[in-house]
């Protein structure tokens, strides 16, 4: 019953690891500037123990963090920047829905949407994953959208919803960025490990320490 390896209490551990780091996301997000290296630390750390299996998760976290902010925080910038340009052009198409060309402007819109929105969903994981300049993770994140555009969709619409979810209903903060960053790991990995070679590997092993 008290031994730390058994099922009960390995359950117990991830639940605690779910909803403390969906906390420690959302906190360390809440400055906006530092989204992005809070993003970039969230799924590092759920590859590190979630896929990997390691420990010390939550030192784990906080060192990816650090290692991250000076990047992330210019990223979190211009991500910020994007996404309120792309807001208000949603709110302008919107408006225009009582006429039937706005009507399909609106739907067009919407469907490029994918684009910028999907390199947003690759861009903080890349920089978990590639010791690249903020010009390069840019163009890269470009890149894997438009290359492999079926996961970019699955994974732009399944942020979408969560953030909407969490929007609406607060409680949905407590466990869905973590679970939101091991779902999208199951799609990005597979994606990343096509252009990781031994060096950027062994890079990655090491970024958070």
């Amino acid at each position: 019953m008290f031994d730390p390896e058994n099922l009960f209490w390995r359950i117990i551990s991830r639940g605690v690891d779910i909803v403390g780091l969906s906390l420690a996301w959302a906190a360390l997000s809440l400055p906006i500037i530092t989204c992005g290296a809070a993003s970039s630390a969230l799924y590092y750390t759920i590859v590190k123990c979630f896929r990997q299996g390691e420990r010390e998760t939550f030192h784990i976290f906080w060192q990816a963090f650090k290692n991250n902010l000076k990047q992330g925080s210019i990223l979190s910038l211009m991500a910020a920047g994007l996404l309120l340009v792309l807001i208000y052009g949603y709110s302008v198409m919107q408006a225009n829905w009582s006429s039937a060309l706005g009507q399909v402007m609106f739907v067009v819109y919407n469907l490029l949407l994918i684009v910028p929105l999907g390199m947003l969903c690759y861009l903080f994981p890349m920089q978990a994953r590639f010791e690249q300049p903020v010009k390069e993770l840019i163009m890269n994140s470009f890149f894997l959208a438009m290359r492999h555009i079926f996961t970019t969709i699955v994974v732009t619409l399944m942020m979408t919803e969560a953030v909407i979810s969490t929007v609406e209903y607060w409680w949905p903060i407590f466990f869905v960025p973590t679970l939101c960053a091991w779902i999208a790991s199951l799609f990005l990995e597979k994606i990343f490990a096509k252009y990781l070679d031994t060096d950027q590997k062994q890079k990655f092993a090491n970024k958070g320490e």
